[in-house]
């Protein structure tokens, strides 16, 4: 008789797991690049090496600021006293352009989110003579720079006696050809037809079908026209300087610019600690607005780039 044996399988066989089969490369799973790691790596460093360096010196008083290295702390943590006193530095005027940018913002960027999200309705909407015509202005406009209307601005503003007065700053504000185009894009997609044409079918005015339908849908281009406005206000310069003379309406930008010019006059007094804490103070706000609106803002980019 003939006996067959087979060898049982050894622990080591029997308890190896499986390797998983490694997923082909394709552009919805694409190879890792270590060149665009590192170039990614480069623009993180040159974004935020800025504001560590603003964070980091916001913490020193004026002799640690012009004595120490500007990306390390010094002895002594002024953080807290750099902030009391920057905000009552001459009479808290510091406060005063906080609260002028502040209007600056609410009236002119809120007025052109406005604006742009009735008129990239109604462009995206509804068909009138010279819809064309609209649109060729409205991309020509989006091409000129803010500079080269600052000149004529001034000119016009100054005729009407507007200038060194809030309304010049203001009324500039309001027109945003960029956010008009952005709405009527958005609008396009965001809004369809059929859903307004049920509306009307159903007996719904326009501007109850506007304000109940179509502007819930256009939330999120909204917030995103509104974040764009809201910085360019912000960080706006050279039309605040052109147009205000008077310090007490002066923005942000123009009163710290104002506190860096005192260490360049006979008798003013340096401030470089408070400029620091004052610029650190300045970003807190639009970045927090950021971090709260980031999501309606991710999806306004996103939102119409896919048409079903």
């Amino acid at each position: 008789m003939t006996t067959t044996l087979t060898q049982a399988p050894s622990a080591t066989t029997a308890t190896t797991p499986k390797r998983r089969a490694r997923r082909p490369h394709t552009p919805l799973n694409p190879r890792p690049s270590i060149p665009l790691t590192l170039v990614t790596g480069l623009v993180l460093v040159y974004t935020l090496l800025p504001l560590a360096w603003l964070l980091i010196n916001a913490t020193k008083d004026q002799k640690g600021l012009l004595g120490s290295f500007g990306l390390w702390f010094a002895d002594d943590f002024d953080l807290w006293d750099n902030i009391t006193r920057t905000l009552t530095y001459d009479d808290g005027v510091f406060v005063r352009w906080l609260l002028n940018t502040l209007l600056y913002v609410a009236a002119g960027a809120g007025g052109a989110t406005v604006l742009a999200v009735l008129g990239g309705y109604a462009l995206a909407k509804y068909d009138f003579p010279g819809r064309k015509a609209v649109f060729a202005v409205v991309i020509g406009a989006v091409a000129v720079p803010g500079t080269a209307l600052a000149v004529p601005t001034f000119l016009m503003f100054s005729k009407m006696g507007l200038t060194n007065t809030p309304w010049a700053v203001i009324i500039p504000s309001l027109i945003s050809p960029f956010g008009l185009y952005l709405m009527w894009v958005f609008a396009a997609e965001a809004v369809p037809k059929e859903l307004l044409e049920a509306a009307r079918i159903d007996g719904s005015g326009e501007l109850r079908t506007f304000f109940t339908i179509a502007l819930p849908l256009l939330t999120p281009g909204t917030v995103t026209v509104l974040l764009f406005s809201m910085v360019a206000t912000w960080n706006n310069y050279f039309l605040p300087l052109i147009m205000i003379k008077d310090p007490d309406w002066y923005p942000l930008t123009l009163g710290l610019n104002a506190w860096n010019a005192q260490a360049q006059t006979a008798g003013g007094e340096a401030v470089f600690d408070l400029i620091v804490t004052g610029s650190l103070l300045t970003i807190v706000p639009i970045v927090a607005v950021f971090l709260l609106l980031q999501r309606y803002w991710q999806s306004g980019l996103a939102a119409g780039s896919v048409k079903e």
